[in-house]
């Protein structure tokens, strides 16, 4: 004996709160550099994957820590990330807005490529 497998399709609405997150983001932020916004499946510490809004930002970790701080994200949280071999580097801040995960990602230049450090 068999049992069928039941299969869940994901739609375009499960990306509605999300949505409304980004653009309440956005309305209550207009004066604050503009990013490169998305919705991403996100994961936060404890709950499963659900959509959620990343925010990129590749003109300056100044504008990073503008929208960490509106954000009310913790700066002792924030990671930091880089190409190895490389000269590209990112920080990462993590949260919650809006009730959906939020990511803020900073990129940024390193002056030597990340291998050198030692």
């Amino acid at each position: 004996m068999t049992t069928a497998e039941t299969t869940t399709t994901a739609t375009a609405g499960g990306q509605a709160d999300a949505a409304r997150a980004l653009l309440a983001l956005l309305t209550t932020n207009p004066d604050l550099p503009t990013p490169n916004a998305g919705l991403h499946e996100l994961r936060t510490s404890g709950r499963p994957w659900m959509w959620g809004v990343r925010l990129a930002l590749h003109d300056g970790l100044d504008q990073f820590e503008q929208w960490r701080a509106a954000l009310d994200l913790d700066p002792a949280a924030v990671d930091q990330k880089w190409q190895l071999g490389g000269t590209l580097a990112w920080l990462i801040a993590r949260g919650t807005a809006y009730g959906v995960p939020i990511e803020l990602v900073g990129y940024y230049e390193l002056p030597e490529p990340a291998d050198t450090w030692a």
